[in-house]
């Protein structure tokens, strides 16, 4: 990626940190043959509080970020506005770190949805035993934050609001990459 679209995406609002390591993660995701939608790629930025808009969908042949949004934590990672505990363990519901694939949509128990898979045996190996996926809540809405503070939590998915969901799903879906971001990942990460 070019100096100048790095630091067109850095103006729109994605932190310097988080997109300089996700470009390494695609990269690396790429190598391995993970990813088949290529155009996209998703940071969602735990360093910022469940009120803000966390997740960047990014279109990477323009540079321009095409979604915007909310979306929930695990319950396992803090029931307040900040993400401050994330887990690979079963039944910790949790947030994950680090490098996800998209796979292949579904009709679920939250309407339409997004199977995942993570790519990382340290950070994020049971993202699918876990089914950890992009789904809709009631509980990821600018209405839900504004009543109660915060948003509301998942058990580990990205839950986003029924408003925007099933568009970010179809322009991220079919193996585009998802990286999951905090500060601490800079310890573990495959390609830190």
């Amino acid at each position: 990626m070019s100096s100048d679209k790095f630091n067109s995406i850095v103006k729109q609002g994605v932190s310097s940190q988080a997109l300089g390591l996700a470009l390494k993660a695609y990269e690396w995701a790429d190598k391995k043959g993970e990813l088949t939608n290529k155009r996209y790629l998703t940071i969602v930025d735990f360093s910022l509080p469940s009120t803000s808009k966390r997740m960047n969908v990014i279109d990477l042949q323009s540079g321009k970020i095409v979604f915007n949004e909310l979306v929930t934590q695990g319950k396992g990672s803090g029931s307040g506005k900040m993400a401050t505990n994330f887990s690979n363990v079963n039944n910790s519901h949790a947030s994950v770190l680090g490098a996800i694939v998209t796979e292949n949509t579904y009709y679920g128990k939250h309407g339409y949805s997004l199977r995942l898979n993570g790519l990382e045996e340290n950070l994020n190996s049971n993202v699918k035993g876990r089914a950890i996926v992009v789904h809709s809540a009631n509980y990821a809405t600018a209405t839900f934050a504004r009543t109660n503070g915060r948003l509301g939590t998942s058990w580990g998915c990205f839950a986003l609001s029924p408003d925007v969901s099933k568009e970010v799903i179809e322009k991220i879906k079919g193996g585009s990459l998802i990286f999951s971001y905090a500060p601490q990942i800079m310890n573990d990460a495959n390609y830190a």
